[in-house]
C-alpha cells in the first residue's frame, strides 16, 4: 500500500484518495481463492497484513462478502481482522453477506462484528435486493436504529438507483468459485457440474445469496462491461436479448458469456423498489456514495458501459429527491454528500466550508443541476456544475477539465509516516 500511495503522489492525482485494506485481498495473499479456513498461524499472518496496511494509511477494514472468495471467510475470521483495524482507530466497511433474502442475518453479522471487535460499522450501499424483499426497508431501518440505540456505532450509504451493478459471476453459487475464475470456467464447461450449478440457481437456498432467484427475469440484467473485443456488441443489451441473439435459454447464455469473457463480465441488475431506495436515503445516518471506480467519457474508459451512477449520482439526488419529489431538503442532501461521509471516515479537516478546512468545493446551480447519464447512454457528464475545486485548486471550470492535479492521499488514523 505504501508503494501505491508513493506512486500516486509522484505522478499526481486530480482528486483526493483514501482506501481501506480489503479482507478479501488479505485472505487471497495467504489462502488464495480456496474455500478453507486459515490455521492459527495463517490468521496471525493475515492480522499482520491488516496492521501493516493500517500503519501505511488505510482507513479501516473492508469486506465484500457476496463475492467469492469473500464468502469463505467466517464471522470469527472477520472479527479477528476487524479487531486489528480497531487498534489503529479504523472502521469496518462492509458490503454485507446478503442484501436479499438473507439481509437480516447479514445485518446481524455486521452488528456482531462491530460490537465484538469494538469498531464502527459502515454498511455499503444499503439496499433490499430482489422482488421477494421489496417493502422490507422499514424492517432493516428499525434493526439499524435499534443497534444504534444500544450503543453500536453503525451507519450506511446509498447511491439511490433501483439497479445495482456487479460481476455476472455473482449469480453463480459460491462452491463453484473455489479456486478462482479458471476453476469456475472449467466447471461451467463440465456438463455434470454445469447442471449442478443450474439446479442450485433454480433453487431457493438460505446458504447463499441467490440473485437469480431474486430478479424478476433475464430482462432485468443489463450487460455493462465486457473484456473481450468480440463481445463489445453485447454491451447495453439485456441477458434476455443476448439469449435471443444466441438462440439459447437465458441461463445457458449467462454460462457461455462467462466462459467467453473469462468470467469478467459486469452487469446492471434491476432488482430494487423505489420506495425502499427513497426510505434508505432519507435516514439521517445514511450518506451518499456512487459505488463506482473512476471513469471518463473519453479514451479507453469511454468504451465501457458503466452504471449511470458513475456520472450521475449526486446531481440525480438533487434533481429527483430534492427538487422534484421533495423527499430531502437541499441542506440534507449536501450534508449526505460531504459532512456526514467525512465524519464517518474521521476526516476532521474536510467536509464543511469553514476557515482552516481544506477547500473541496463544488459550485453549482441548485435550480438546474441534473444528471444526464442513463442506463442506455451512461457516459454523459451531468449538467449545472460550474466549478469543482480540490484542495482549493479548480479541476473543472464549466464543462472543461483544467488538467490540474491537486489531489492528496488521505491517510487513516493509524498512519505512521
Amino acid at each position: 500500500m505504501r508503494q501505491y500511495f508513493a506512486r500516486l503522489e509522484k505522478q499526481g492525482i486530480g482528486i483526493n484518495f483514501a482506501t481501506y485494506v480489503g479482507a478479501t485481498s488479505v485472505r487471497r495473499m495467504i489462502l488464495g481463492d480456496e474455500d478453507r479456513r486459515p490455521t492459527p498461524q495463517q490468521l496471525e499472518q493475515m492480522k499482520g497484513l491488516v496492521a501493516e496496511s493500517m500503519r501505511a494509511g488505510a482507513m479501516g477494514l473492508s469486506t465484500a462478502l457476496e463475492y467469492a472468495p469473500a464468502p469463505y471467510a467466517t464471522t470469527d475470521e472477520l472479527i479477528a481482522l476487524a479487531r486489528e483495524a480497531a487498534k489503529f482507530g479504523g472502521i469496518y466497511a462492509t458490503h454485507m453477506r446478503s442484501e436479499g433474502d438473507g439481509i437480516m442475518s447479514a445485518l446481524e453479522e455486521a452488528v456482531r462484528i462491530g460490537r465484538e471487535a469494538g469498531i464502527p460499522v459502515e454498511i455499503w450501499h444499503l439496499k433490499t435486493a430482489g422482488r421477494n424483499n421489496w417493502g422490507r426497508m422499514p424492517e432493516v431501518v428499525a434493526k439499524i436504529d435499534a443497534a444504534r440505540a444500544s450503543g453500536t456505532d453503525i451507519g450506511a450509504n446509498t447511491y439511490a438507483y433501483t439497479a445495482w451493478y456487479n460481476d455476472l459471476s455473482a449469480f453463480i453459487p459460491p462452491w463453484a468459485h473455489d479456486g478462482g475464475n479458471a476453476r469456475l470456467i472449467a466447471r461451467l464447461r463440465d456438463p455434470a457440474l454445469r447442471a449442478r450449478i443450474r439446479k442450485d440457481m433454480l433453487s431457493t437456498s438460505s446458504e447463499w445469496d441467490n440473485e437469480w432467484d431474486e430478479i424478476p427475469g433475464p430482462e432485468a440484467v443489463l450487460i455493462g462491461v465486457v473484456h473481450k473485443a468480440d463481445l463489445l456488441p453485447l454491451q447495453g443489451k439485456t441477458l434476455a436479448e443476448v439469449a435471443r441473439l444466441w438462440k439459447k435459454d437465458p441461463m445457458q447464455s449467462l454460462f457461455d458469456l462467462l466462459i467467453a469473457d473469462d468470467a469478467l463480465t459486469e452487469v446492471a441488475v434491476f432488482g430494487m423498489s423505489e420506495a425502499d431506495v427513497a426510505l434508505a436515503l432519507q435516514q439521517p445516518w445514511v450518506s451518499v456514495d456512487n459505488d463506482s471506480p473512476g471513469t471518463s467519457p473519453q479514451g479507453i474508459l469511454g468504451q465501457e458501459h458503466p452504471h449511470p451512477r458513475a456520472y450521475g449520482t449526486f446531481p440525480r439526488i438533487i434533481r429527483k429527491y430534492v427538487r422534484e419529489e421533495q423527499k430531502l431538503t437541499l441542506h440534507d442532501a449536501i450534508r449526505k454528500f460531504t459532512a456526514l461521509p467525512a465524519q464517518r471516515m474521521r476526516l476532521t479537516d474536510r467536509g464543511v466550508l469553514k476557515e482552516g478546512m481544506w477547500a473541496d468545493i463544488v459550485i453549482f446551480d441548485p435550480a438546474t443541476i441534473h444528471d444526464a447519464a442513463t442506463f442506455e447512454s451512461p457516459n454523459q457528464l451531468s449538467e449545472g456544475v460550474e466549478y469543482v475545486l480540490v484542495n482549493g485548486v479548480p479541476v473543472i471550470e464549466g464543462d472543461k477539465m483544467t488538467d490540474a492535479l491537486p489531489g492528496k492521499i488521505l491517510h487513516g488514523p493509524g498512519y505512521e509516516p
